[in-house]
């Protein structure tokens, strides 16, 4: 296989795991695999948390295409396991270091872009229960403006109390 030709699966393979981390995302985690995904919708209370093994579920493909390049299943194998794997490095930049700071950091977003993805992914968060969340890609995100519209037609169901109420609550 020519170069080129790994080069532009490996770029399709990256640009398609955000149509497959949005199905995931919506129809596995916020549906069947909730019971692992809960924990990242509560505060954290240590490093880890329970939504860290999909992170280890989803590098499999990886490193099976990956392995299978080396044993003879093809070139075509290594590229695309390739672009699966950067599509997790730049996920676990953006989500857990970036918009979660499970490092720390200094990085402040300037672009629109950055701030757009950020804000999604908190509304996103807003929503402690299974249901009623908004926006489940992540390098492509709804406006803001959008999501929080959508909430308050669902009658903010599932929104998280504001800390100061919690306190009081709890």
């Amino acid at each position: 296989m020519p170069v080129w030709t790994g080069l532009l699966l490996f770029v399709a393979t990256v640009a398609a795991m955000e149509g497959v981390a949005y199905v995931a995302h919506r129809w596995i985690m916020h549906g069947p695999g909730w019971f692992l995904h809960k924990s990242h919708h509560r505060p954290r209370t240590g490093f880890w948390e329970l939504n860290d093994l999909y992170f280890v579920i989803f590098a499999a493909p990886s490193i099976t295409l990956l392995v299978g390049a080396t044993i003879g299943w093809g070139a075509w194998a290594g590229w695309v396991g390739a672009g699966i794997a950067a599509y997790g490095a730049i996920y676990l930049g953006f989500h857990d270091v970036i918009v979660h700071r499970r490092l720390a950091h200094r990085y402040l977003p300037k672009s629109a872009y950055m701030k757009r993805i950020i804000q999604a992914h908190r509304l996103h968060h807003a929503v402690e229960t299974k249901e009623g969340t908004v926006s489940f890609g992540f390098l492509v995100a709804p406006k803001p403006e959008a999501l929080k519209a959508e909430l308050a037609r669902r009658g903010r169901a599932g929104v998280r109390a504001p800390a100061a109420l919690r306190e009081l609550q709890g």
